[in-house]
């Protein structure tokens, strides 16, 4: 207990200067391979748990970022699904755990220091999101179909699995980058593209994320990520009736 406590209080002394290479941009939106700053200069806090210190303002998102976000992800979602094959979205996958694995001290305090972690749990749960990244990489080549005895003669049934469209991942505070690692490895696996929605508390894994997922090589506008405080994510949920929407 008392090592764990110690972990935490210095990862905590980054705070007050916290400039993090995870987030060369600052904590904007992340919307079809773009940084984006807020049109309307509307941003949020993200603190310190443990101290209370200010860590980054962050792009508070409204319905015109989800659009766009959406759009974009609509836009990349053919040629994700299409024209990549399910090899190639492993290899992806595989460059993105191998980036959780390099920058797994980065990845693991900068989570301490928005949620509150001590740093040994952090750094366990960068680890079990990278893990992810590694199982979808080789279950990307393994989505097979099925050729099904049919009920009557001179009649063939062929099951085949395709991806669904553009998923919108709303996910918590408590384990903030393994909640979007186990659905986004496997949503990209299968060829769908996304539009992440952090929890208010802990925007910065999720913009962590984005920033190695184009390091990796995802192509622009298959991984977008909308920060927003909980008035706007109230909002925001009118995207979740939208056509262009596939999975929620």
């Amino acid at each position: 207990m008392l090592s764990a406590r110690i972990s935490v209080i210095s990862a905590c002394r980054l705070s007050s200067s916290l400039t993090s290479p995870l987030l060369p941009k600052g904590a904007l939106a992340y919307i079809n391979g773009q940084w984006v700053d807020s049109p309307k200069k509307k941003y949020f806090d993200v603190n310190n748990p443990f101290t209370g210190e200010l860590l980054y303002k962050t792009v508070n998102c409204d319905t015109d970022e989800a659009e766009k976000a959406v759009a974009a992800a609509k836009e990349s979602f053919m040629k994700w699904s299409l024209e990549t094959t399910p090899k190639q979205r492993g290899a992806i996958l595989r460059k993105w755990y191998e980036i959780f694995v390099e920058k797994e001290k980065q990845l693991a305090e900068l989570l301490t220091l928005e949620q509150g972690k001590p740093l040994i749990e952090a750094r366990g749960e960068i680890n079990y999101s990278a893990a992810f990244f590694d199982w979808y990489a080789g279950e990307a080549r393994r989505i097979y179909g099925q050729v099904v005895g049919p009920a009557v003669l001179n009649r063939e049934h062929i099951h085949i699995r395709e991806p669904i469209g553009v998923a919108v991942l709303i996910t918590p505070w408590n384990f903030p980058t393994a909640m979007i690692a186990r659905k986004a490895g496997a949503a990209l696996a299968a060829g769908c593209t996304l539009v992440v929605k952090p929890a208010e508390d802990t925007p910065l894994s999720a913009l962590a994320l984005a920033q190695t997922s184009e390091e990796a090589g995802l192509p622009a506008g298959v991984f977008n990520v909308i920060p927003a405080d909980r008035k706007n994510t109230a909002k925001m949920s009118s995207i979740c009736v939208k056509a262009r929407m596939s999975m929620l």
